[in-house]
């Protein structure tokens, strides 16, 4: 492995992609300390401090602390994944978007401007939203955090943070096109990843105090181990369907006769069901802390993070979600209609309905596992913090959507650097073998 992390810079091309993505994520960190004018960020650092469990927890992971900081950064990339979501939502149920999702590039680019546009719209509507949660603050928790909490503050934080969020998702597109990995998800995960040194030393601070002990310490690097391992497994596990294709004679050719294999995902849905579960449950705790409503008070008593109805509800929400997004991205009538087109078949199965109803049928059980092994995933920081008695800023790194997505992204950006290796006749990563799904 250490041979090909030297061989990387030996082909310019790569070396010239990994230097430019590296040097925009650079700038993306150095934007979470750029502050938005107005705010006293010290007293804002400490009401988010009391926010872990809550959608603003949620938002501050993915924008790598700046929400917490109020930052031109402060909204992340959240903004752009919403409306990609929508969009996904949206194409199942416009007939013009699905016709454009079938145009190819064209479609495709389409599609992308609208996701851009919706974008902008939704960074200026929670910017709106955040200027005047602070300035609701600032009028009955903690005055002093908005010195001048006029219209002139709300216009200012609004467009500061649309257009922090629209530079995030132009660096995003400039690393996907010119850099390498995926941008969006790079940006995410550094984010996310910034974290981890803070994590680190507060695990030595209660190791020291007498917190943690040095077996349950042992306990939790072991568990980390078998964690990461879990996330790989189920981010490359795939059920691989037999297709043979038969032989076409077009003219003087023969077309067919080859084996194939159609891979079913078994982490088909990825960590959108955990971002769906963790925004409808945290909503109403969030409005219980934000307004003096009994009932939202109640309801956030009920699904307090960490209890045992919020931890089955989670669990319930992930699974339930997951069929939800996988019927939205896997289309089995399709698939059997693509396969009946170019001539190719499932041994032993007929084509046309009886394909797509087998189709249907592994997928439920693939997703149905895919969404068990998520939902443990996604529960083990709680199991962990209870267990061990340990702070959430550490244990969010056992689990949950953060490490879903590091694992995730950097399986997918080693995969790219690994074929251009393999190009220009180097070995990859792994010598037995490559990167790829298992069986």
């Amino acid at each position: 492995m250490l041979d090909a992390f030297k061989n990387i810079f030996k082909i310019p091309e790569l070396r010239k992609r990994i230097l430019f993505t590296l040097g925009l994520l650079a700038v993306c960190r150095i934007g979470t300390y750029v502050p938005v004018p107005g705010i006293n960020g010290k007293l804002l650092a400490d009401w988010f401090a009391k926010q872990q469990g809550t959608i603003f927890g949620l938002m501050d992971l993915f924008s790598g602390g700046s929400l917490s900081k109020c930052t031109v950064f402060a909204l992340g990339i959240m903004p752009y994944i919403s409306a990609s979501i929508i969009l996904q939502l949206l194409i199942a149920a416009v007939p013009y978007l699905e016709k454009l999702a079938k145009e190819g590039e064209l479609g495709r680019k389409k599609l992308t401007q609208y996701t851009r546009y919706g974008t902008v719209v939704l960074g200026m509507f929670q910017g709106f939203m955040i200027s005047g949660m602070l300035i609701a603050l600032n009028n009955q928790q903690m005055p002093g955090i908005v010195p001048d909490a006029g219209l002139a503050f709300r216009l200012i934080t609004m467009l500061t943070l649309t257009a922090g969020t629209a530079f995030l998702m132009w660096i995003g597109e400039q690393i996907t096109e010119r850099g390498i990995g995926n941008g969006i998800s790079l940006i995410i995960t550094i984010g996310i990843l910034s974290r981890l040194p803070s994590a680190l030393f507060l695990a030595k601070d209660q190791l020291i105090s007498g917190q943690l002990s040095v077996i349950s310490m042992v306990v939790l690097i072991v568990l980390m181990v078998g964690v990461v391992a879990g996330v790989v497994a189920v981010s490359q596990g795939q059920r691989k369907i037999p297709v043979q294709y038969a032989k076409r004679i077009v003219g003087r050719k023969v077309y067919g006769g080859q084996a194939s294999f159609l891979p079913l995902r078994v982490g088909q849905a990825g960590v959108i069901p955990i971002i769906f579960a963790s925004s409808i449950l945290m909503f109403p705790q969030t409005l219980g802390q934000m307004t003096n409503i009994k009932f939202f008070t109640w309801v956030s008593n009920w699904l307090s993070y960490g209890g045992s109805f919020y931890t089955f509800l989670y669990a319930l929400l992930i699974i339930a979600f997951s069929f939800f997004w996988t019927a939205m991205q896997f289309n089995p009538i399709q698939i059997s209609d693509d396969l009946k087109k170019y001539g190719g078949f499932v041994p032993g199965i007929r084509p046309g309905k009886p394909t797509s109803e087998y189709l249907e049928n592994v997928m439920v059980k693939v997703t149905f596992v895919g969404a068990l092994a998520i939902t443990l995933i996604a529960i083990m920081p709680q199991i962990i913090g209870k267990i061990f008695n340990v702070d959430f800023r550490i244990s969010q790194f056992f689990g949950g959507t953060g490490l879903l997505i590091i694992v995730g992204v950097m399986l997918d950006t080693m995969r790219q650097v690994e074929s251009h290796l393999i190009m220009r006749h180097y070995e990859g990563f792994v010598k037995k073998g490559r990167l790829k799904g298992r069986i």
